[in-house]
């Protein structure tokens, strides 16, 4: 094995070390160690896996990308071209999977800063 593939910690990045956050080395946007802090601060469980947060990380990720897939094609139905917290609800309940998911959740009607 080469030297450059045989170093431990090394992004590839040239050989130089730089050091990767576990975000950018799962390729994720949602932040690992958010979802890391969030889970210990909860006492969730006595001990946490290395690939716990990774996991719930690029899942709520998933889930994020996908509900707003179909807002996205609920404004764009209803020709509209900006996602609205009722585009989001109406996405949510006319997927048969999420909206089992979501069955207890509230979406607010109310926009921030708008009175």
């Amino acid at each position: 094995m080469s030297e450059r593939g045989s170093r431990r910690g090394s992004s590839g990045a040239g050989g130089r070390g730089h050091t990767r956050s576990r975000t950018a080395r799962a390729e994720l946007l949602f932040s690992v160690s958010e979802v890391e802090h969030s889970l210990r601060e909860g006492h969730y469980a006595q001990r946490l896996s290395p690939s716990a947060p990774v996991y719930l990380a690029a899942v709520i990720e998933y889930l994020t990308a996908y509900v707003l897939e179909l807002a996205g094609k609920e404004a764009h139905n209803n020709g509209e071209r900006t996602i609205t917290p009722r585009l989001l609800d109406m996405a949510v309940h006319n997927n048969a999977l999420l909206s089992t998911l979501f069955d207890t959740t509230t979406i607010s009607q109310v926009v921030p800063g708008q009175d």
